[in-house]
């Protein structure tokens, strides 16, 4: 073969020249890492090329370099390939701003407090609140997202996302390297560089494998010529077949390269997960465990119905109610503030304002006859008036039907029951179905009452419910999960869920872009889209499929040619061959996961 090649006019010189260029860098690494007393691939290789021009093999020498140099060059293609997605974000950052009062500025000169310029078509320079001018701003890099969002005075615009068509003023409330594009940023390059179990795995096989795939190549190179006088030549060339497929190249780059492509792609669809081996996690869940509000619905509560008892009037019930919630956050409270507002009520004063957490308010009214007023759930209300069949009868009704009852009481009496409903996610029960299709059991978790809680659970398609949950008694519902059904995952808006978000196994946020989201769990969908649930599990499953078929493939192949080789069916150029052809093709299965798709759920629902 080498003479052959030879009767070609400097074809000789041509393969010295390639095996110098590719080899020498390769030989030099291997002396480094021996110096470091550790024996790697490259070292493997480049005794492959020297024991090849031992035998004068220089073709086979040459293609052992040309070979594995094809293999790293797919492994480097392979991981800039997978942080596209970082790449994107860091081409987007603006880097510089157009303030209000002066001209361009860098970004990192810009203070909070700041107003900043944003013209049509420029890029939002740093997150800000909107205090002059409306627009559309395209938020697909934070979120994923692909409608643009209305923005006017008081709405929060991110940095790199683009505004579209109108003027906006923004007054800057992060700096540059505190915005959330920038947080994203670091955490996707986290995420990307951290380790599953199974890497960890592989790495530690490798370890052993490699100092003992040379101590069998040097047996069998001095065995059969030492004890039963075979031709060293032939088993010198069946050790270096040998020691090129002891390379672990493909089982190296088999998990790495698919989940830095798989949190690259969840990233371009408004998913981040902070890491490889929350994604190993999300790849063994079994129970998928969703709080209600905010989740399973759209967590904008509405007044829906006012039921009057004892003589009240609607006003009556309204005015009170909403002075008593004058003085809570609560969403179930701003919903009675404004039906109070929009019915041209004007809320009773009050004072001494006493809050239960969890079950409502107590305070005196100052236009009422009876001062002490009393609103919340039964519970609540139970303690601090006289219930009746009737007032029990109406609070029934309103939870069977899905919506919380808000009791009202003057004194010791009852004066009014308000009904508040949050309406389904659309993608809610579709989204359930899919879960049941791959194999995970949804469950809800909400401190809603029992009844309520199943009325949406039963719309969605959820049949096991726990309602009437403290926070601390969610976290201890997760513990049960796992007992019983294995690795949970809980969803959950970032804030009121974080013990239970902390207990499961992994933490899924409902995000909307926010910091809190970004920062407290362990995957946050900053589209805030519940129906991105089955394809993050799915993804999850998907990855680890790749990971498995890459390192058993690569065994079996390995074991194949291995076989070949020392049986002396196989050569050595047609080893490293195959050998590269492996590691190329590990590569691009583990990048078919940056454009994964969840396709086989067509699963509707069925009301």
């Amino acid at each position: 073969m080498v003479g052959e090649a030879l009767r070609w006019p400097h074809a000789g010189w041509l393969f010295a020249v390639s095996l110098g260029a590719g080899g020498v860098p390769v030989a030099l690494a291997a002396l480094g890492d021996l110096v470091r007393r550790k024996v790697t691939i490259n070292l493997l290789v480049t005794v492959a090329a020297i024991g090849a021009l031992y035998l004068g093999q220089i073709v086979e020498a040459a293609a052992v370099m040309f070979f594995f140099a094809l293999a790293e060059a797919f492994e480097a293609f392979g991981e800039a390939r997978s942080r596209k997605a970082v790449f994107e974000l860091i081409d987007r950052s603006p880097k510089t701003a157009h303030l209000r009062d002066g001209g361009e500025v860098p970004v990192d000169q810009v203070q909070p407090g700041n107003i900043v310029a944003i013209r049509p078509g420029d890029t939002v320079a740093l997150d800000g609140v909107v205090v002059a001018g409306e627009s559309s701003v395209d938020e697909a890099t934070i979120t994923g997202e692909s409608v643009p969002k209305e923005k006017f005075r008081g709405e929060t615009v991110f940095a790199g996302t683009l505004n579209q068509s109108g003027y906006l003023e923004v007054e800057v409330t992060q700096g540059a390297e505190n915005s959330v594009l920038a947080k994203i940023i670091t955490l996707i390059e986290q995420a990307q560089k951290s380790r599953p179990a199974m890497q960890d795995f592989l790495d530690r096989f490798a370890s052993y494998y490699i100092p003992a795939a040379v101590g069998l190549a040097v047996l069998i190179a001095a065995v059969p010529p030492l004890v039963w006088g075979q031709q060293f030549g032939t088993w010198f060339t069946r050790a270096l077949i040998l020691l090129v497929l002891a390379c672990p190249d493909a089982l190296v780059v088999s998990a790495p390269v698919a989940v830095a492509a798989a949190i690259g792609g969840a990233s371009k669809k408004g998913v981040l997960i902070k890491g490889g081996r929350y994604l190993e996690v999300l790849s063994k869940v079994k129970a998928a465990a969703f709080d209600k509000t905010k989740t399973l619905t759209v967590g904008i509560p509405v007044v829906s119905e006012v039921i009057t008892l004892h003589g009240a009037t609607e006003s009556d019930v309204l005015a009170d109610a909403a002075g008593l919630e004058k003085f809570s956050s609560h969403p179930l409270a701003t919903a009675i503030e404004n039906a109070a507002a929009d019915k041209g009520i004007a809320a009773h004063r009050m004072d001494k304002f006493a809050n239960v957490a969890g079950r409502g308010a107590s305070a005196n009214c100052l236009v009422c006859a009876a001062r002490e007023h009393a609103i919340g759930n039964l519970a609540h209300i139970g303690a601090s008036a006289a219930t009746c069949d009737e007032v029990l009868r109406e609070v029934q009704q309103l939870e069977t039907a899905g919506q919380t009852a808000v009791l009202v009481s003057e004194g010791r009496t009852v004066i009014g029951v308000i009904g508040i409903s949050d309406e389904v996610r659309p993608e809610a029960p579709r989204v359930v179905a899919a879960l049941h299709q791959l194999g995970v059991t949804p469950v809800m978790l909400t401190g809603d009452n029992e009844r309520a809680a199943r009325a949406v659970a039963e719309r969605v398609g959820i049949s096991a419910v726990y309602g009437g949950l403290l926070p601390e008694q969610k976290a201890e519902l997760v513990d049960q999960l796992q007992a019983t059904c294995g690795p949970v995952a809980m969803i959950g808006d970032g804030i009121n869920d974080a013990p239970s978000l902390a207990r499961a196994d992994v933490g899924i946020a409902m995000g909307g872009g926010s910091d809190v989201a970004i920062e407290t769990a362990d995957v946050a969908l900053l589209n805030d889209a519940i129906g991105t649930i089955p394809y993050l599990l799915g993804l999850g499953q998907k990855t680890f499929l790749v990971v498995k078929q890459n390192v058993y493939g690569s065994l079996i192949v390995k074991g194949l040619i291995l076989l070949a080789g020392i049986t002396g069916l196989a050569g050595l150029s047609l080893a490293v061959a195959i050998d590269a052809a492996t590691a190329i093709v590990v590569v691009l299965n583990g990048l078919r996961l940056f454009g994964y798709r969840l396709t086989t759920v067509t699963a509707t629902s069925t009301r």
